[in-house]
């Protein structure tokens, strides 16, 4: 398991919101609130259905999980620019870890479900949503590695497309991390090495017109409640752009070692593009 990123600069300085500001927390605050909880609500009396007659596969609520996604970074005026296209192909996409606000992003694109370090699930409300929402939870550790070959490869017997950040841990949105390896070990069994596409995909912040340019990033002992209030009491917002990669086949390389390179440069790749 990865630490914690720490940055040598201290996080940007929260300056007072002011009476817009706070005005503009409530507004997008219960706005967001009723969209996140009542989407979930609906979710979850779906998945009374869907569980009983599809299994492990989920045909009805993940869309859920995206119409909700788009429309939180609408209420929070983030606009959401494309590059490249979404591989129908792919099982698994990896991509580089910023903020939580990623966890919109990429969910409001397509259908995903995300592989997540195993003591989020413990996590006050977070854990509970990841929980509901089907994500994957993982040991990092090569230990783990066929125990894991064998969860990832039930999730995509169900047709899942697993989301991995193999960076492990978020930064300040100005670079990418190191990529670790351990998670892709899991994809050179036997069962999953030939079948597997995994697809790079870059994630790339720009901030508001005079913000800090680490703005939106979430990283080291930053908490969240004041970084969520940050988020919605801006006048303006910035942008994010999320740019797909050419798909990589597991079967193409040695080990995991050459594959998780080839992943972190393709995402270096299309991240560098708009740095």
């Amino acid at each position: 398991m990865s630490a914690t990123w720490h940055s040598n600069t201290p996080p940007p300085r929260v300056s007072a919101f002011g009476v817009a500001g706070w005005a503009r927390v409530a507004f997008k605050g219960l706005a967001l609130s009723s969209l996140v909880f009542g989407g979930l609500a609906i979710l979850l009396l779906a998945r009374l259905l869907e569980r009983p007659l599809c299994g492990a596969q989920r045909p009805v609520t993940p869309f859920i999980t995206v119409f909700v996604c788009r429309n939180a970074l609408r209420i929070l005026g983030i606009r959401l620019d494309l590059r490249g296209s979404f591989s129908p192909e792919a099982s698994a996409i990896v991509a580089n870890h910023s903020s939580w606000l990623d966890i919109f992003v990429l969910n409001a694109v397509k259908r995903v479900y995300f592989v997540s370090k195993a003591e989020v699930a413990a996590w006050p409300g977070i854990g509970w949503l990841a929980r509901a929402t089907g994500t994957v939870f993982i040991e990092r550790s090569r230990a783990q590695a066929a125990d894991q070959a064998l969860l990832f490869q039930s999730r995509l017997n169900a047709g899942h497309r697993l989301l991995f950040f193999p960076e492990g841990t978020s930064s300040d949105g100005l670079r990418v991390l190191p990529f670790k390896t351990t998670l892709f070990a899991a994809f050179f069994s036997d069962e999953l090495r030939e079948q597997m596409l995994i697809q790079p995909v870059s994630v790339q912040y720009k901030a508001p017109h005079g913000a800090d340019k680490r703005f939106y990033g979430w990283w080291g002992d930053m908490d969240f409640g004041p970084h969520l209030l940050a988020v919605l009491a801006a006048s303006n917002q910035g942008s994010v752009t999320v740019t797909y990669q050419t798909p990589l086949r597991v079967a193409d390389y040695h080990d995991r070692k050459s594959l998780s390179a080839a992943c972190e440069d393709a995402v270096r790749r299309g991240y560098d593009a708009d740095a």
